[in-house]
């Protein structure tokens, strides 16, 4: 019998993205809202400032006082941050006011400190600024019904700041979703823990929990599974509920890959595929657990991070109701490429900018799945379609940048 075609990368995409419902949009308070994605505008509530203020220490005056200098008028009152003052500017007067204080009634000019000589209570006045200088005026920022934050953007700290200075203590957000993380393998030990002969450190965990995390997910790590037939059931029937569940490992055909037997063993579970032509990533799973979507991306760290960055972030996305776009750009090669087989590959590369601006990709020597030290350093992905021809130096390749996070 011959074996079954593997799936096309675009075809894997578009089962998860059609399988996948999306979570319903959630309010919630901006001190958790950091990285989150808004689910609609968001208008200021309040404007800022509020009331015209002084942009400078000094005294608040009548721009009629100080048309004729040298001037000397008398200080009434104070106006500070917090604390106005009460009295309003007339003829002959001025107040005492401080960055940030509202300014008093009568007044339209700031005369800086420096411009001034105090004597008990008067001032004499050198020098002038124009009417309306060194004033914030009310609402110059950003008046109330303003739209600050548009739909779909994903929260910056400086955004945090800005809702908040608007009189906004909630938003209206995508959804988080909880993605469950379980890595497979008895060779596996946790971080910290010194590997014995044989063994090693469990990577893929730290790597997909911060990798979730950028991609706007909430990351749970229920640790490591043995290399036993059930180990899967028995230790997400002994956790909560997920939105989407992340294996790694265990997805292969070896005799110690379990993962995908327990998936089809199980009475609820559905595997929708299993392997597609990708390199790295061919042993790659899409299932349903409970129904729960459940992607199992193979073990070696590399394969790992690559099908994370496509189809992790994909149903991150979907579950949040976001359309996805990767960032695509053009590169030149610094290094020929051989023709490509069957595989839609994914060519770890460095990216750099050559002094006529052109980007260069640099693809590192061995793609082997295992070695994450050229991973960390990688500026993106070269896409080699199937049966791509070779190429030579300076011939044009499709690059996915990582994104910020990855």
């Amino acid at each position: 019998m011959a074996a079954k075609p593997l799936l096309p990368v675009s075809d894997a995409l578009d089962a998860i993205k059609t399988s996948i419902t999306t979570l319903p949009a959630e309010r919630i308070a901006i001190s958790k809202a950091h990285r989150r994605y808004t689910a609609d505008i968001h208008k200021a509530r309040l404007s800022h400032p509020a009331s015209d203020v002084s942009a400078m220490d000094g005294y608040a005056v009548r721009s009629e006082d100080v048309v004729d200098l040298p001037t000397n008028l008398k200080v009434i009152d104070e106006s500070a941050a917090g604390k106005p003052a009460t009295a309003a500017v007339q003829q002959g007067q001025a107040i005492r006011i401080f960055t940030g204080a509202v300014m008093p009634k009568g007044a339209d000019c700031i005369i800086l400190q420096e411009d001034t000589i105090k004597q008990n209570s008067h001032i004499t006045i050198a020098e002038a600024s124009d009417a309306g200088k060194f004033i914030r005026k009310a609402g110059q920022d950003f008046k109330a019904g303003d739209v600050l934050i548009p739909a779909g953007k994903q929260l910056t700290a400086r955004d945090i700041a800005l809702l908040a200075s608007a009189g906004i203590d909630e938003v209206l957000t995508l959804p988080a979703p909880r993605v469950a993380i379980v890595n497979s393998g008895d060779e596996l030990v946790e971080i910290g823990i010194t590997p014995a002969h044989g063994q090693l450190v469990n990577s893929n965990g730290a790597m997909l929990a911060a990798m979730i995390t950028a991609f706007g997910g909430e990351a749970v790590d229920l640790g490591s599974l043995p290399d036993k037939s059930g180990a899967l059931e028995h230790l997400l029937h002994a956790n909560g509920a997920f939105d989407l569940i992340v294996t790694t490992g265990g997805a292969s055909v070896g005799e110690h890959d379990h993962i995908i037997g327990d998936l089809q063993n199980h009475p609820q579970s559905k595997v929708n595929f299993w392997r597609i032509a990708m390199r790295p990533g061919k042993p790659l799973i899409f299932a349903d657990w409970d129904g729960v979507p459940l992607l199992g991306l193979p073990g070696n760290p590399v394969s790992t991070g690559v099908c994370a960055l496509l189809f992790v972030q994909a149903a991150i996305a979907k579950l949040q109701g976001r359309h996805l776009q990767h960032d695509i750009c053009s590169a030149r090669l610094a290094t020929p490429l051989p023709e490509n087989d069957k595989r839609e590959d994914y060519i770890r590369t460095n990216l750099s900018v050559c002094d006529d601006r052109v980007l260069i990709a640099t693809p590192a020597e061995k793609q082997d799945s295992a070695m994450l030290s050229f991973f960390a350093k990688a500026g993106g992905l070269i896409i080699r379609p199937p049966f791509a021809k070779a190429l030579g130096i300076g011939e044009e390749v499709q690059v996915i940048r990582f994104p910020t996070g990855f």
